[in-house]
């Protein structure tokens, strides 16, 4: 009966997996400085399970299932370039990619004004995987095979800690079942404000299951992973599926000096999102800045209730923080831009690396 059971959960994510459509993008690589190809240079959208390599000739082609991804190209020596793309590049063949050398010193100016720690990692490292990795359940199942590719700044005239690597971090999340190589520009620790930042380009891989079992187990938990997440957020506003996904939406504002929610009427209305047909495209622009997100499926895990014992205990609690004016676009498959232009803060803080889903990720239907 069990191996029935295994068997009919895998048929049922295999059949939902095959509902996506896909769509081709093309794309040259060639030096800047002497506008010749690179062959081998590496070529993925950002955090995904898609990628290829260029050719003799640095031509290359990727499918991708419907939506939008940062196109990423990497190539040894050479600085990563990353372009949004979505559907609209479809079979354009003219896309010319051109990257710049690195430059030997790039790594001392941007570390200026610092100093790098010796033994950086046995003094900052279990600092970094919580902040970086996190400190859910899904973390303590997660390792970083190069550790030593992470090289540990600190400014103290600043007070700020700055981590960069030498190559890309491979992660091993065995909780969720991904290697993931993650090319990381930059962490910083703002220890004045205990504030922390990371950003890169990360390219996954799903790992060969054991057995049926051990791939069961991976499927439970990406679907629990996916639950209330910001992914799952995107995908539900797109659909405009809010509410039958578990999710409501508040403004969040201060009255005489004091934070409060504003519950909406109308989600949708509140948030100013349009559809445009021909793109395909959303854009929400909220007539507040400040976006409250609960989400009433799940309740918060039991260690963020415990370092955040004042939080909301009932259900998911997130803040998007949007610039003044500013809307943002999402795709179809959850991918929304600028990233940069909005932050989070509150639950979503607390899911990291070892959460993190691929955005051609697909839930188990229910």
């Amino acid at each position: 009966m069990k191996k029935g059971l295994i068997f009919l959960f895998l048929s049922l994510f295999i059949t939902y997996g095959f509902s996506q459509t896909y769509y081709t993008v093309y794309g040259k690589v060639i030096s800047s400085e002497t506008k010749l190809p690179l062959e081998g240079a590496s070529v993925f959208a950002q955090n995904t399970t898609l990628g290829t390599a260029t050719d003799a000739d640095g031509n290359f082609k990727l499918s991708l299932p419907d939506g939008g991804y940062n196109l990423v190209i990497t190539f040894t020596g050479y600085n990563t370039e990353a372009r949004r793309i979505n559907n609209g590049d479809a079979n354009d063949r003219s896309i010319l990619y051109e990257l710049s050398q690195k430059e030997k010193q790039m790594e001392e100016v941007a570390v200026v004004a610092t100093s790098e720690v010796k033994d950086g990692w046995n003094k900052y490292g279990p600092f970094f995987i919580d902040k970086f990795i996190g400190q859910t359940a899904n973390s303590s199942f997660c390792i970083i095979k190069n550790k030593d590719a992470l090289k540990f700044y600190f400014s103290k005239k600043r007070n700020r800690l700055k981590v960069l690597a030498t190559e890309p971090l491979q992660i091993e999340n065995k909780a969720l079942g991904y290697n993931i190589a993650y090319n990381l520009d930059s962490f910083t620790h703002e220890y004045n404000t205990e504030i922390s930042l990371y950003s890169g380009y990360p390219l996954f891989e799903e790992m060969l299951p054991l057995d049926n079992e051990q791939q069961l187990q991976w499927m439970k938990a990406r679907q629990k992973a996916y639950k209330g997440s910001m992914l799952h957020f995107m995908r539900s506003l797109y659909n405009k599926t809010l509410k039958e996904q578990g999710f409501e939406v508040q403004f969040v504002v201060d009255i005489n000096n004091k934070e409060t929610t504003l519950k909406l009427k109308d989600f949708y209305t509140a948030l100013n999102y349009i559809k445009d047909d021909s793109t395909l495209l959303v854009e929400v622009k909220p007539n507040q800045p400040r976006v409250g997100v609960i989400y009433l499926n799940e309740k918060p895990s039991d260690g963020f209730s415990k370092f955040f014992p004042e939080e909301p205990s009932a259900f998911q609690f997130s803040i998007l923080s949007f610039l003044p004016g500013e809307s943002i676009g999402i795709e179809q498959n959850g991918y929304y831009f600028e990233q940069n232009d909005i932050v989070i803060s509150a639950y979503w803080t607390w899911d990291k690396m070892a959460d993190q889903l691929p955005y051609n990720y697909l839930p188990v239907m229910e």
